[in-house]
């Protein structure tokens, strides 16, 4: 199959490059191999599209388009998630017009290449001659796109033990769709396939019995010899196999410090489950004009890390940069990342700033287009960028003080933030419609046109809402004794607030993201996370890890790091050893752990959307599209 494809594939990209319209050109920060064009093309008229594909009747998250070309309905896919719920590997390029590929093919031979094109923050893959040659039918039913395929029929599966951990082979009578679900200590490979009756009895387990006799004799030699037996057995993967009339799912148990990598061969069909330390499978795809996708083992001492990673030339007119968060319209919320940068209709994003996952609320610096939607905290680290492409790394913070007609002044501590302390804190609009108190028997002042309207009791906390006036905002009083300051902010009185940052050089950056530690400045490790009030068992830790940096050459680098090849995630220093192997000189750690997420055209790339925590805020890559 696979050369008659390859040409059929490679002789319609050439036909197409006839009919569709040159739109804009490429600059990328590599140069393109002389036998790749240089043009993006953009199909002539669209007829459909749509965030949902039904594959054989499931339904799945997939963003898809139709267009017509010379009399022909068109379609394409969404990239990330052609290999995500396809199989269809993406193999390094760098043209993104033009997407090599990788399925039940050799892949020592010439790879099929897909025509690649973007639209509505994703890059857009036609697929339309490969699914004729596979024999796949498509069907646009309003946002859904139904894909119906013939199953193939799974024959047999063989397990075999490596001396690097184990590998699984399914064998498989044609070439079928698959996807991966992962989640901590289990996996499961779901095949558009049919399986041999026999393969679901042999891989079914036999029902646990449970004997009583067994039960009471607790601490007897012969059951904890039983127990370590199974302890042993754990070591072994376990495979369950389920079956329907269009579908397989393969259940595989995960030994501890072994990952799980899929992949397809050809003559026969295989698809071959692997498990093994390291399953990081190396890219260097340039997405889009500014945007490289970027992912291997990075080696640190005797460690090996996993990366994956986004450089991006800001400086590109198709790429901008801006903070989002999990609801528009308030600062109250989490989200899963992947819903976040949907509904902003970004390009690429990852997860962002600290925030308290009990009440919702965002716990550092987040400012866009010149308005500040929360204030920093703690003076901790954060990213600032203006549209001009200038970018500054450091720790600052806000301060504000409150001024009274009669020259009194009154630190107000914090703006529109979850981080609770005595004093005086500030919510505007950007907080939402209403606030919250955070505390019991705060104090509540309405300020309206810079004049008090109204001094309010905030009763038990979290009981009473009140209104945010869309000409002024909130002030409230947290901790004892409120009553010097209320004989100060009486009714009527005018108040003015005065605002500054320290350093003062952070107020002239429109755009602002906390987080920290700060990791790298010029080139150094600046690393301190005492002095950002970070908890020693926060600066200690060895986590997953989200980080972003920039280059000596303006580069971004926007960063998630998983769990080092046989162990834990790296802890800080680490991090910024490996932001400084990648090549940043400032580096600020994001928010990590469960929170770790980068998105990029619909899809996480580093893991899957089972394992990733909600999270309230994110930084987003924005591309102008039509």
């Amino acid at each position: 199959m696979g050369e008659i494809l390859q040409r059929l594939v490679v002789q319609s990209t050439l036909e197409l490059d006839r009919e569709w319209v040159e739109s804009e050109a490429v600059t990328p920060s590599a140069s393109p191999s002389p036998q790749t064009q240089t043009f993006a093309q953009t199909p002539t008229q669209f007829v459909g599209g749509g965030t949902k594909l039904s594959l054989n009747g499931r339904i799945v998250p997939l963003a898809w388009k139709q267009w017509q070309v010379g009399g022909v309905i068109r379609t394409g896919i969404s990239d990330v998630g052609v290999q995500q719920l396809f199989g269809l590997e993406l193999l390094s390029t760098r043209n993104w017009t033009r997407q090599p590929i990788q399925w039940f093919s050799n892949p020592l031979s010439t790879p099929l290449v897909l025509v690649a094109h973007h639209r509505d923050a994703y890059r857009y893959l036609d697929i339309t001659e490969f699914a004729q040659q596979v024999g796949w039918q498509f069907q646009a039913q309003g946002d859904t796109l139904a894909l119906t395929s013939i199953p193939a029929r799974l024959d047999s599966i063989r397990q075999e033990t490596q001396l690097w951990g184990f590998r699984i082979v399914l064998d498989l009578d044609r070439p079928t769709p698959w996807q991966v679900s992962r989640s901590p200590g289990e996996g499961a490979i779901i095949l558009n396939a049919i399986a041999n009756p026999t393969l679901v009895e042999q891989f079914t387990p036999p029902p646990v019995v449970e004997d009583e006799e067994d039960e009471e004799v607790e601490g007897d030699e012969e059951v904890e010899g039983d127990e370590e037996d199974n302890q042993v057995l754990d070591n072994q993967p376990t495979i369950q196999v389920e079956t329907n009339q269009t579908q397989t799912t393969i259940g595989i148990s995960i030994p501890e410090g072994l990952q799980l990598h899929v992949f397809s061969l050809p003559n026969p069909n295989r698809l071959v489950i692997e498990l093994r330390p390291n399953a990081m499978v190396e890219k260097d795809i340039l997405w889009a004009p500014g945007i490289w996708w970027r992912q291997r083992t990075v080696t640190l001492g005797d460690h090996q890390f996993p990366l994956v990673w986004l450089e991006v030339d800001p400086k590109n007119p198709q790429v901008k940069l801006s903070p989002m968060w999990s609801h528009p319209t308030t600062q109250v919320g989490t989200a899963p990342l992947i819903k976040t940068a949907q509904l902003w209709k970004a390009a690429a994003a990852i997860n962002g700033g600290f925030f308290n996952r009990n009440n919702q609320l965002p716990l550092g610096a987040i400012r866009r287009d010149g308005y500040w939607y929360s204030g920093p905290i703690l003076n901790r680290g954060a990213i600032a960028w203006t549209d001009q492409h200038q970018f500054k790394f450091g720790r600052f913070s806000l301060q504000e003080t409150l001024i009274t007609a009669n020259g009194e002044r009154f630190p107000s501590l914090f703006l529109n933030s979850g981080y609770v302390q005595a004093g005086i804190s500030r919510y505007t609009p950007a907080w939402g419609v209403t606030y919250t108190p955070l505390t019991d028997n705060e104090v509540i002042w309405v300020v309206q046109n810079n004049q008090i309207t109204a001094q309010l009791p905030g009763g038990v906390a979290g009981e009473e809402s009140f209104v945010i006036p869309v000409n002024g905002y909130l002030l409230t009083h947290r901790g004892h004794d409120p009553n010097a300051i209320a004989k100060s902010l009486t009714l009527g009185t005018t108040v003015q607030i005065e605002q500054k940052t320290l350093p003062v050089e952070f107020n002239d950056y429109p755009h602002i993201l906390g987080a920290g530690p700060l990791l790298l400045q010029n080139r150094q490790i600046v690393l301190d996370a005492k002095a950002e009030n970070f908890s020693n068992a926060f600066a200690q830790q060895s986590a997953i890890r989200s980080a972003i940096g920039i280059t000596a050459n303006g580069t971004l680098i926007i960063a998630a790091m998983h769990n080092r090849v046989g162990g834990r995630g790296p802890n800080l220093t680490e991090t910024a050893q490996l932001m400084q192997q990648l090549g940043a000189v400032d580096a600020l750690n994001l928010d990590g752990g469960s929170s770790t997420g980068l998105y990029l055209g619909g899809h996480l790339l580093d893991r899957s959307p089972h394992t990733a925590a909600r999270v309230h805020n994110g930084l987003g890559l924005f591309r102008p599209y039509k």
